[in-house]
């Protein structure tokens, strides 16, 4: 009989993970992720600080931001007062895909999330372009989001001295300006505050998300004080169209939630906590969504609110009469966003460091600093690179981009806990999927009816940046992967721990 998962010894997990043969599919098994990345015991050098309470706020943090301070008055323009039914369809898209990545994240509980899921579940190829379309979903969202920050932290401005920057200088071409200086700003505040260390981060964007779940509670009772039922008609303007187009916009608002797996090597308890702070985020984000989308329309009408920049802080102000309320929301506002920014871009450095670790990017960004336990190398080339085009690329160009890369993975997702149930049932799930194997495969409808949406001119240019991920795989990623290049051992040797293992280093296997 098989040993269990959780008692084999490293040099068994290490030769799980050699392929069969030069033309078999690369899959590395979870045995070999967890003893890589020591995610029961101490990390892959990383540092276990991150509670559950923790864990939630980061998750809150990585979510609640641009999408409903910025992103509401485009689904609104979209949907018209059916936003709310678009919210609640994005939601549903989200829960049954939560459910999923709640079971892999309490099963294979490493930094990788979803890049890791495909590797254990789809092969080598799969996985590099889950890892490519996370570019999207962190990388370009990022900017994306940190565009949008420019817009309140004006309205702020323009709230506590009258003055505010010029367009030319705090908005990207197209947009009325040249280039966005308060985004670039805002990408290397988070960077600096990431390299310091995971226990500051954490504490910070803790504190950031309470202060901004208080602010949208704050504006939802201004909003009540002015709700008028006459503005929720006609609900539905654009019918059923409109509101599976609002829904692929406001699914923008829901990006983010599993950047908790990211933190899966530095988590405490980590099968516990990652699978409840997801169904726990899911749960708050949705409801309080409903609740600003519902106050918003319910104040101002939908052609009021339909491309407003800042929609809320307008609302706030239209209601009191005073600029005082709106410069409020402007403040939660720039700290929500400036923590989405800060979340998110841990999580890009999180993935691409296990993709490091795996030889399939360069080795730059798995290097952690002795002294902050953080890959500040690839912190900083991070901020860098997406900086450039959060200064210059309008927030609307982005969205789609990034909406369908990020459903394209949540659909993967969904495909590989139904794998993983299939070829390890022996690995140990603190959660495990309800309704399975029903809820995967809706999963991966809501979202096929969600990409739907995006339209044809974001289809092809997602299928355009899966050309090119695929091309670079080929030509960089497929020759140096440490998976690709192990040395088959004979079944009945342990492999040499002083030599090559796959996906990692012998340091690695010791530790293991």
């Amino acid at each position: 009989m098989r040993p269990p998962a959780a008692r084999r010894r490293p040099t068994e997990a290490l030769r799980a993970a050699a392929p069969a043969g030069p033309s078999a599919l690369r899959v590395k098994s979870p045995d070999v992720l967890i003893a890589e990345s020591g995610a029961d015991r101490e990390g892959h050098g990383l540092k276990r600080t991150m509670g559950l309470f923790q864990l939630v706020c980061f998750g809150i943090g990585a979510i609640v931001g641009t999408g409903i301070f910025v992103g509401l008055s485009d689904t609104v323009a979209q949907a018209g007062p059916a936003v709310i039914v678009s919210f609640v369809l994005a939601a549903v898209t989200c829960v049954f895909t939560a459910f999923s990545f709640a079971e892999l994240g309490g099963a294979i509980p490493v930094s990788g999330s979803s890049y890791s899921y495909a590797y254990a579940t789809l092969g080598e190829r799969t996985a590099f372009l889950v890892g490519w379309c996370l570019l999207l979903e962190y990388g370009i969202s990022v900017s994306a989001v940190a565009v949008g920050w420019g817009q309140y932290l004006n309205e702020l401005l323009g709230s506590l001295t009258g003055w505010q920057l010029p367009a030319a200088l705090s908005s990207p071409p197209g947009d009325g300006g040249i280039v966005n200086i308060p985004a670039v700003v805002v990408m290397l505040l988070a960077a600096l505050l990431l390299v310091r260390g995971i226990r500051e981060s954490a504490r910070a964007t803790a504190a950031m998300a309470v202060l901004k779940i208080a602010i949208l509670i704050l504006f939802c009772g201004i909003a009540c004080t002015a709700f008028r039922a006459g503005n929720l008609t006609p609900f539905a303007p654009e019918g059923v169209a409109g509101i599976t187009s609002g829904a692929s916009l406001a699914f923008f608002s829901y990006i983010g939630f599993d950047a908790i797996t990211t933190a899966g090597e530095e988590v405490k308890n980590p099968r516990r906590n990652i699978p409840l702070a997801i169904m726990i985020c899911i749960g708050v984000v949705t409801v309080l969504y409903c609740l600003v989308a519902v106050g918003a329309i319910g104040a101002l009408s939908a052609d009021q609110v339909a491309g407003r920049p800042a929609a809320l802080s307008l609302i706030v102000n239209r209601v009191t009469e005073s600029a005082f309320g709106g410069g409020v929301i402007a403040f939660g506002a720039v700290v929500a966003i400036a923590s989405v920014v800060l979340a998110v871009m841990y999580g890009q450095t999180r993935i691409l460091m296990s993709m490091s670790r795996d030889g399939l990017i360069p080795r730059v960004f798995e290097r952690i600093s002795p002294r902050t336990s953080t890959p500040v190398a690839g912190t900083w080339i991070v901020a860098v690179a997406f900086a450039v085009p959060a200064a210059v690329v309008p927030l609307d160009v982005v969205m789609n981009l990034t909406t369908i890369g990020t459903l394209s993975i949540m659909a993967v997702v969904n495909v590989s806990v139904m794998v993983l149930r299939r070829t390890r049932p022996d690995l140990p799930r603190r959660f495990r999927v309800p309704l399975f194997p029903l809820s995967p495969v809706l999963g991966i409808a809501f979202c096929g009816y969600l990409i739907y949406g995006t339209g044809p001119v974001t289809w092809l240019e997602f299928a355009g940046f899966l050309a090119v991920g695929a091309l670079v795989y080929a030509r960089y990623g497929r020759r140096h992967s440490r998976l690709g290049t192990t040395p088959r051992t004979p079944a009945g040797d342990a492999p040499d721990e002083t030599g090559p293992v796959s996906g990692g280093t012998a340091a690695d296997a010791r530790r293991g």
